[in-house]
């Protein structure tokens, strides 16, 4: 299992130490430190489209300049994704073949059934 997110995001910390309580071994990949690595985005999108990845409510999309975030595609997200890693909204966890974004139902059957 790897997770994707930054060290200071909430949801990622919860899940944290939810992994550690429960005692999975996994690997945290710091989006900030580490950057996003262009096939694991691309993976992702072709997994959970763009609109399921792109973070707009978070600081760095308001620091965007209007006109870098409108009009938007499947093309300009990803562009913008991969200079703007902290634009993926976390965490994203890639778990036996399949990628789950944020925290939720899905994530949690899949942690229940690993």
């Amino acid at each position: 299992m790897i997770l994707y997110g930054i060290p200071t995001c909430d949801s990622c910390r919860k899940l944290r130490r939810r992994l550690d309580e429960e005692a999975r071994p996994h690997d945290f990949h710091d989006l900030r430190a580490d950057g996003l690595p262009e096939a694991r985005l691309d993976a992702w999108l072709s997994a959970l489209g763009w609109e399921a990845l792109l973070n707009r409510r978070g600081t760095t999309w308001r620091r965007l300049p209007a006109e870098r975030r409108e009009p938007l595609d499947a093309t300009r997200a990803r562009a913008l994704m991969l200079a703007h890693p902290l634009l993926v909204k976390r965490p994203v966890v890639e778990l036996d073949d399949q990628v789950y974004v944020g925290l939720g139902a899905a994530l949690d059957q899949a942690l229940e059934a690993g």
